[in-house]
């Protein structure tokens, strides 16, 4: 309980503190600020955490699990259109169908991901957490995500541009120099240095996510957002975690696997809408909605977790 209210501090404070800033400071701060996590805070975070990480155990499932997870999303999200078809006679337009299955299979298991993880489990297991974001959200939002994106929506987009994007993202690289300097000897003061970097950014990071919900306004897709988020943070999670034993999995690894799992769409979504011309008012509905909900989704899954 006390860690799940230390969270919640955390949480609430950081992004209401980014929601004020973004209300009040120019549009470019955020811009600027999700530049320097994205090519340097988040990678520095990843090398000083996975260096202090327990690599032991099957840790290769968790991407598994973050594919079987996208993919029931996806399914889920293409019935949900079907059965709205069926109910009221009317097909959603291409482009909220896109945005729609999107929100509902890719979590933000980095931005938010990390920080829950970090402070419920701690950094012991925090390898769970980067295998499941970097080696299955990611290549999931970038892989099939764009797939998706390029069918409902402008098909115009270059894929070698896509691709281009997720060879130079700095997170993978930092993935391998993690791995790299995981037996190196780092004099202290600079370790000592790199750790409080490392956990600044985890906390610039929550204030990034209130700069961009401060800019989010749009709130007429209520009803499709509402679904598609159900889907993502209810019913996905509540039924792979019913099958996480299977794959040998319990404890603390079994938790973040689920945290990961919970997590509220990604802003990835918000970026291939804006890309290929999806529905954008959708997908920000669901960013908003899904983080809000997070709050009262937690102490759910920390319950169902043990």
């Amino acid at each position: 309980m006390f860690k799940l209210l230390e969270l919640y501090l955390l949480l609430v404070g950081l992004v209401l503190l980014g929601y004020i800033l973004g209300r009040n400071l120019p549009a470019t701060v955020p811009t600027q600020l999700g530049r320097f996590l994205f090519w340097v805070g988040v990678p520095i975070s990843i090398v000083i955490f996975l260096r202090k990480a327990d690599l032991s155990g099957p840790i290769w499932i968790a991407p598994a699990i973050a594919f079987l997870a996208i993919l029931l999303g996806a399914f889920l999200a293409w019935l949900g259109i079907k059965g709205q078809t069926y109910l009221t006679n009317t097909t959603p337009q291409n482009p909220t169908q896109g945005s729609f299955i999107l929100a509902a299979m890719v979590g933000n298991t980095g931005y938010i991901g990390y920080p829950v993880t970090l402070s419920i489990v701690g950094t012991q297991y925090f390898a769970w957490a980067l295998f499941y974001d970097l080696l299955g959200t990611t290549l999931g939002a970038y892989g099939l995500g764009v797939a998706i994106a390029a069918r409902f929506g402008n098909t115009a987009q270059s894929y070698k541009q896509v691709l281009h994007a997720i060879l130079i993202n700095p997170a993978l690289w930092s993935f391998g120099f993690g791995f790299l300097l995981r037996q190196a000897k780092i004099p202290q003061p600079i370790d000592f240095f790199l750790e409080k970097v490392a956990w600044c950014s985890v906390a610039l990071s929550l204030v990034l996510i209130g700069m961009r919900l401060s800019k989010l306004n749009s709130w007429r897709s209520f009803p499709r957002a509402t679904m598609s988020v159900g889907i993502k943070m209810l019913v996905v999670p509540l039924l792979v975690s019913s099958i996480i034993p299977l794959f040998g999995l319990t404890g603390e690894a079994a938790q973040v696997i689920l945290l990961q799992m919970a997590m509220p769409p990604a802003f990835a979504t918000l970026v291939l809408a804006e890309t290929f011309n999806l529905d954008r008012d959708l997908a920000v509905t669901a960013l908003a909605m899904g983080t809000m909900l997070l709050l009262f989704t937690l102490p759910l899954w920390l319950v169902v977790s043990g």
